[in-house]
């Protein structure tokens, strides 16, 4: 690729043996570039993998110019396979616009990222409902104390082969209703991909977990009566026959690709959908006449996970006898079918790394 820079490693790390598990194990390389204002974005490498160094006093330490992307690598037979990426790219430039971060070339930079999988191809894992998962991210770089935007930008990508998000695979998780915290409110920053969303979000996270729940169902933070989004993933619900998840409009929401995806595949099969505001009392309502069918979060590192239960206050709602739906399933098979090249691709998803 031209205007790349390659760099090998000569001490190459030993691939984990046993299961994968998520987040843990780091390949050999990354790429970095870099940017400066008034150049642009330039000086791409794909590098050995290693520690950043970075003056105490850069930008991003302390005052949260940091955005980032979730992407995933698979095998196809015997090619390389990405799902979306421009999706990323484009999503990667929309959190950059809200937070004064220059935006990226979506062609140029899938680009860079797929000779950056190209280069460890041999830890993209073979194994079913496995994959390498690609964490692109920008940081200022400014070395200043100030509250103003960064004129220097680097965009790093790291790769980490995978498994299941959660222990247990596609067993259905609890989900703990979130009544006391705020995520995000209008105007904020709540569509966008950036570090601060999830470091606001960890007080909760903790608290649920404590009471043996997996994940955080956010509500709106001004009135706490509407659903927004679990904190990592998009969630959707089936309501007496219909499929219905909290719309974007206001701007709370990330705009899950993988929720895109969804929506397109429903479409396709002629399922209508409602996007719309949805309180959480009518899930309760909804529940408690027997109409409450299915609940699944989607997101790119669960791809589809069940919801077997849902606690809001005092309220434990238990979805489907804790077993996966059949909607939840079907989009799942579908959608890794089509990422893994099991399927066929109709809509133009998979991008072949060549």
């Amino acid at each position: 690729m031209e205007g790349l820079q390659i760099t090998r490693t000569q001490t190459p790390k030993q691939k984990p043996q046993g299961p994968l598990g998520f987040g843990r194990y780091f390949t050999d390389h990354m790429l970095i570039i870099d940017y400066t204002e008034g150049k642009g974005w330039h000086d791409a490498r794909i590098v050995p993998y290693g520690p950043l160094s970075l003056d105490p006093a850069t930008t991003s330490l302390h005052y949260g110019q940091l955005i980032f992307e979730g992407m995933k690598a698979y095998r196809c037979g015997d090619k390389l396979a990405m799902f979306r990426p421009h999706e990323n790219m484009k999503r990667i430039s929309i959190s950059g616009e809200r937070l004064c971060i220059p935006p990226v070339d979506a062609d140029f930079f899938v680009q860079a990222i797929a000779e950056l999988v190209k280069v460890d191809a041999d830890w993209v894992p073979k194994e079913p409902g496995t994959s390498l998962y690609i964490r692109p991210f920008i940081i200022s770089t400014d070395v200043f104390l100030g509250v103003h935007p960064s004129s220097t930008y680097q965009f790093i990508t790291i790769l980490c082969p995978v498994g299941s998000y959660y222990e247990g695979g596609l067993s259905p998780v609890k989900i703990y209703v979130e009544n006391q915290y705020a995520r995000s409110v209008q105007g904020g920053t709540g569509f966008t991909k950036c570090a601060g969303n999830y470091a606001a979000s960890l007080k909760a996270q903790v608290e649920a977990n404590g009471q043996g729940y997996a994940q955080v169902l956010w509500l709106d933070g001004v009135s706490r009566k509407y659903v927004d989004e679990v904190g990592a993933m998009n969630i959707v619900f089936v309501i007496d026959g219909k499929v219905v998840t909290p719309d974007l409009s206001s701007g709370t929401i990330l705009a899950g690709i993988t929720r895109k995806s969804v929506l397109e595949l429903l479409h396709s099969w002629n399922i209508p959908v409602e996007e719309r505001k949805i309180p959480i009392q009518e899930i309760a309502d909804a529940y408690d006449a027997g109409k409450l069918q299915e609940v699944f979060g989607c997101g790119t590192a669960a791809v589809i996970s069940p919801v077997g239960e849902l606690k809001w206050g005092d309220k434990v709602m238990h979805i489907n006898n804790g077993k996966i739906g059949a909607l939840s399933q079907k989009l799942y098979d579908n959608i890794t079918g089509i990422q893994t090249g099991a399927l066929p691709d109709p809509f133009g998803w998979v991008y072949e790394i060549k």
